[in-house]
């Protein structure tokens, strides 16, 4: 199964009384699909991931904008809650079937971990999490891409795709392209970054993902990569 990234932040003065309000703003500061812009789905869950859902909206037919988002959100104030946004941003992805490029919406999902949620796990990943989508959108499949500060340098699968994909990228022209394309879905990350530090208090944020050890230096080694 593909890994994924997460953009984790905490905020200095957190609390019931400010995380609705704050996660308005956090909701604010996301890079929304030009097709899709607004938030389509709002999950409100108690106690802990177990737990039966308190509510679900799901709001495709129409969008809310984050103020409406939190409207629904404080309806259900508590310090043992977590609210899901969910949403949409454009990245750029590689069609391994038919190897070409698309600009593409790709699931995104916004969310505030109240401080007695899941027990405390807000204090362990974040006040404020998003659910950024795969991994590799931001570091490219097999370690093609900086492969010296990759986890796992290369992919030796034998699957058939895998090794069309190989012989793909084996060309200086179509991997100086796949290079561009992650660079520029990495450069819209870190902007959506500055962007939530411009507009909350935040006390530390980090980039993580399943697949490697320090995610931000791998986004880092490929932007520096020439």
């Amino acid at each position: 199964m593909a890994n994924r990234a997460y953009l984790r932040v905490w905020t200095k003065d957190f609390s019931e009384e400010t995380m609705i309000a704050e996660f308005a703003r956090f909701l604010t500061t996301a890079p929304l699909s030009e097709s899709h812009p607004g938030f389509e789905q709002l999950t409100v869950q108690a106690l802990d991931a177990a737990e039966t859902p308190v509510v679900d909206w799901d709001m495709r037919e129409q969008p809310h904008s984050p103020a409406e988002v939190a409207a629904l959100a404080v309806q259900n104030l508590n310090a043992d809650t977590a609210y899901f946004a969910g949403a949409q941003w454009d990245l750029w992805n590689f069609d391994i079937e038919t190897m070409k490029w698309q600009l593409t919406p790709q699931p995104l999902v916004l969310i505030c971990q109240g401080k007695l949620y899941d027990n405390e796990i807000a204090e362990r990943t974040g006040h404020f999490v998003a659910d950024l989508g795969f991994e590799h959108l931001f570091t490219g499949h097999s370690g093609l891409l900086a492969p010296g500060a990759a986890k796992n340098p290369f992919d030796t699968s034998d699957h058939p795709l895998e090794k069309t994909f190989r012989n793909w990228m084996s060309s200086g022209e179509n991997l100086k392209l796949y290079h561009q394309k992650t660079r520029e879905n990495i450069q819209k990350l870190f902007g959506w970054v500055e962007s939530v530090e411009a507009a909350l208090p935040v006390e530390r944020s980090e980039l993580w993902s399943e697949g490697e050890d320090n995610f931000e230096a791998r986004l880092d080694a490929i932007l520096g990569q020439r």
